[in-house]
């Protein structure tokens, strides 16, 4: 079956904004624009590895605070305490709040460590040129742009549930460092998401 023939061949660049498909620009140094949307069109986005993989770093390094300092505090009958992420989960699951513990393991624990090694497994497959599972590669970071809308979600929890204990007269939850560093971390891979041009994982050997 013959290969089908790229953009590149075709001199025609598709829109990231709005997925028009438009004229290539003849200089890479003077980039055209999108007539529907006056995107900026490149062949491929400068330093686009670089960029993500410094992202990248940065929340992985933000996770680890994240984890380890207290996200919420939470009293009760004038007895308080702090608890991290796992803490949390393992107090709403004694509680019986086995839906809220899922979620919140889900959203900062799973979600957190997969969209690591999937950004690492893209980074790295497309700085060798690697022609390895291209599709499944494609359909990774087609995946990781979809969780990152929901990756605020554990931040979300804690504050409806911190807006929740507030009606109880006897009871109070309030965030902690922690939650600051989870926020972090979630805006720096999305940005690594971003800044990583997909469009590598179809270059290189053939």
């Amino acid at each position: 079956m013959r290969p089908h023939p790229r953009a590149h061949a075709l001199g025609v660049l598709g829109c990231p904004t709005c997925r028009l498909v438009c004229e290539a620009p003849d200089d890479d140094n003077a980039p055209g624009r999108c007539p529907r949307c006056y995107t900026r069109l490149r062949r491929r986005r400068p330093d686009s590895i670089a960029r993500a993989f410094a992202f990248l770093l940065a929340g992985i390094i933000f996770y680890i605070p994240a984890n380890v300092l207290p996200v919420m505090y939470t009293a009760k009958l004038g007895h308080g305490r702090d608890s991290t992420i796992l803490e949390g989960v393992f107090a709403f699951w004694q509680a019986g709040s086995y839906g809220i513990a899922l979620v919140i393991f889900v959203a900062s624990v799973a979600v957190p460590c997969a969209k690591f090694l999937i950004l690492g497994l893209l980074l790295f497959t497309a700085q060798r040129g690697s022609s390895w599972a291209r599709y499944e590669r494609a359909l990774l970071y087609r995946m990781v742009e979809l969780v990152g809308y929901w990756s605020m979600l554990d931040v979300l929890v804690v504050a409806s549930t911190a807006t929740l204990v507030k009606f109880h007269p006897l009871a109070d939850v309030e965030p902690r460092l922690g939650i600051l560093f989870f926020g972090g971390m979630v805006i720096l891979t999305m940005l690594s998401a971003m800044q990583f041009d997909p469009r590598l994982t179809w270059d290189g050997k053939k």
